[in-house]
């Protein structure tokens, strides 16, 4: 019999944008294999969490993905779902609003952050009381001028990999300190999931270096510096495999009517970044085009290129938008069109 740690992490019911929490469950097993099968439900105070009132506050914390814990001997990490007593979808529980039990659609999210310093609560290159040289020279950039964060960065992906997240790709971005990490799932809820254990793990690895992520979209307020979003790249056996200039204007044009619906989800603060400016379009306009990143959905050049068979990118979820929820109302969206 071995001791095996198992990390159960959920989110939080914050508003308006909820937090990761976790605790450590410790079992014993005998050639465990890391499968939901081996492992049961939890619970917590949901009280602690403003999940639930002091008087009834246990929820509970359903398993839907296991994953290897790199930093741990005999350790996993749990994704939950939140669930009510009785055994129903907690309010917080925007996973359960997927509607994609056939895992027709796939999802790429592009993470975008900033590493913060805990001591000058500034983003990674910049001095305190002043800025770093103006933005043009960060972005995919090498040595130590330029590149701030590049160990973390680095051991970041390591953790993912070693964990089995489908883990897709590192770049600094524009601003000074900002970086991003890209994921591809097949399956709305597992990219989902993906998302928040690769978080979860970035989140716990700043703690032995001092630093700590910022999620906001628009850390550094009204300046000439660029927000951070969380670019959904999404396809469905109809996208790709339709061949149909037509078909694609029709699933763009689709999103058209429920622009308001879509920012509603897509991430709090998201008119900070939204304004037309930083390769953003503005967050009161809709829009779709070929190759254009000043648009509200890119359509790729790849994707026309081969015949109008590939994906899409919604460029405008914030860098704290919840995935699950994203993916939800995109899923519908594109649903309405067919």
């Amino acid at each position: 019999m071995a001791k095996i740690k198992l990390e159960y992490l959920w989110l939080d019911g914050y508003e308006p944008t909820q937090n990761l929490r976790s605790k450590t469950k410790v079992e014993e097993h005998e050639n465990f294999q890391g499968t939901l099968e081996e492992i049961g439900n939890w619970s917590f105070d949901g009280s602690s969490t403003r999940q639930a009132e002091g008087g009834s506050s246990d929820c509970l914390l359903v398993p839907v993905a296991i994953y290897p814990d790199p930093t741990r001997i005999n350790g996993y990490l749990v994704m939950c779902e939140v669930m009510n007593a009785d055994g129903t979808p907690h309010p917080s529980n925007g996973r359960a609003t997927i509607d994609d039990d056939n895992d027709d659609f796939w999802f790429g999210f592009e993470q975008e952050y900033f590493i913060m310093d805990t001591k000058t609560l500034l983003p990674l290159g910049f001095p305190v009381g002043g800025y770093p040289a103006p933005q043009g020279m960060y972005y995919c950039s090498v040595g130590g001028k330029n590149t701030h964060g590049r160990k973390l960065v680095e051991e970041h992906a390591d953790l993912c990999i070693a964990a089995g997240i489908n883990f897709e790709g590192i770049n600094q971005e524009v601003a000074c300190g900002q970086w991003e990490f890209q994921l591809f799932a097949k399956g709305a809820k597992k990219a989902g999931d993906e998302i928040w254990v690769a978080r979860y793990l970035l989140d716990r690895l700043t703690e032995k270096y001092g630093y700590y992520i910022e999620y906001h979209p628009k850390p550094l307020g009204d300046t000439d510096w660029n927000g951070s979003g969380m670019h959904a790249n999404f396809s469905n056996e109809v996208l790709r495999t339709c061949g149909s200039k037509e078909t694609y204007e029709k699933i763009c044009e689709a999103f058209r009517p429920v622009t308001k619906e879509h920012i509603e989800v897509y991430g709090a603060y998201n008119e900070q970044r939204l304004t037309g400016k930083h390769e953003t379009a503005s967050i009161n306009d809709f829009s779709y085009g070929v190759s254009d990143r000043g648009c509200s959905i890119r359509i790729p050049l790849m994707t026309v290129q081969k015949g109008w068979k590939g994906w899409l990118e919604d460029r405008r979820p914030a860098s704290n938008g919840d995935p699950y929820k994203i993916a939800a109302r995109i899923i519908k969206t594109v649903k309405s069109a067919l």
